[in-house]
C-alpha cells in the first residue's frame, strides 16, 4: 500500500470512527529502576517499535541528548525490509526507529520512560490506534544483553506497579538487526504536521512529551537529513 493509500484510508477510518481510535494521551509512570552503567561514549543507540514510526520518531527527534533518530524496520530479513512488503504484515519486522542518543545527557531507561509513556500505548498488542498487524507490535530490539536486561526489568516494574490500567504486552526480541526506511518515511511529522493523520496520532505526543519530560523536551527537532548533511 503507497503511503498516500494508506494515509487515506486511515484518515477515513477517523473520521468515521471518533476519538477513541487516536493515539491515547501520555502516561505517567516512574522511571526506571535498573539503568545502563555509566559510559565513557560519547553515543549509542536504541531500537524501539511501538505503531507507526513516523510518531515514533517525531518524539525522539524531539528529545534532548538524541543524537538522530531514524525510522525502519526490525525483526525480519534484509530482503523483505522494505515498506510495501512490511505493511502486508507476514515479513517478520515492525515500523521501528533507531536512536542515536548521547549516554552522558540520556540514559536507555529514560529513553524507556519516554517510550512507554508518551511514544505508544504499551499495552496494545498487534496495534496502535488505527493501525493494526504485527507490523505495529510494540517491541524493543536491545543491542547487547545490558539493554535487554533493563528492557525486561523495566517491564516487569511497569507490571509489578501496575503501572498501566492494561498489562505492558512490549516484547524484548534480542539478535534482530534494523534496516533503515525509504527517504520519504525519515522527518515525516516534522514535513507534514497538517496531515489528518499526524494531526490527530501524533503531534500529540510531542505535547505529552513536554508535560511529562519537560526537562528532556527540546522545541526543535534533530532531522535526519539535517544530521546527514552534518555528518
Amino acid at each position: 500500500m503507497t503511503v498516500s493509500a494508506r494515509t487515506s484510508l486511515l484518515c477515513l477510518t477517523l473520521l468515521m470512527a471518533g476519538p477513541s481510535v487516536a493515539a491515547e494521551a501520555g502516561h505517567a509512570i516512574p522511571a526506571a529502576a535498573a539503568d545502563e552503567r555509566p559510559a565513557q561514549k560519547t553515543s549509542a543507540v536504541a531500537v524501539f517499535a511501538g505503531g507507526c514510526f513516523w510518531g515514533v520518531q517525531g518524539v525522539f527527534q524531539h528529545t534532548t541528548g538524541v543524537i538522530n533518530a531514524v525510522s525502519g524496520y526490525a525483526g525480519g530479513e534484509k530482503n523483505t525490509a522494505d515498506y510495501n512488503t512490511v505493511s502486508d504484515g507476514d515479513s517478520g519486522h515492525a515500523e521501528a526507529v533507531q536512536i542515536t542518543y548521547d549516554p552522558s545527557k540520556i540514559t536507555y531507561g529514560k529513553l524507556l520512560q519516554i517510550f512507554f509513556s508518551v511514544a505508544h500505548n504499551p499495552t496494545q498488542l498487534n496495534r496502535q490506534g488505527p493501525d493494526t498487524g504485527t507490523q505495529y507490535r510494540s517491541a524493543i530490539f536491545p543491542l547487547n544483553d545490558e539493554q535487554a536486561a533493563v528492557a525486561k526489568a523495566y517491564i516487569a516494574q511497569l507490571n509489578g506497579a501496575k503501572a498501566f490500567k492494561n498489562t505492558v504486552v512490549t516484547k524484548v526480541e534480542a539478535g534482530k538487526a534494523f534496516y533503515p526506511a525509504e527517504s520519504y518515511h525519515q522527518d515525516y511529522m516534522t514535513r507534514n504536521p497538517d496531515e489528518p493523520y499526524i494531526a490527530v496520532n501524533d503531534l500529540p505526543k510531542i505535547g505529552e512529551l513536554k508535560k511529562y519530560f519537560p526537562d528532556s523536551y527540546r522545541a526543535k527537532p534533530v532531522l535526519v537529513g539535517v544530521a546527514k548533511t552534518n555528518n
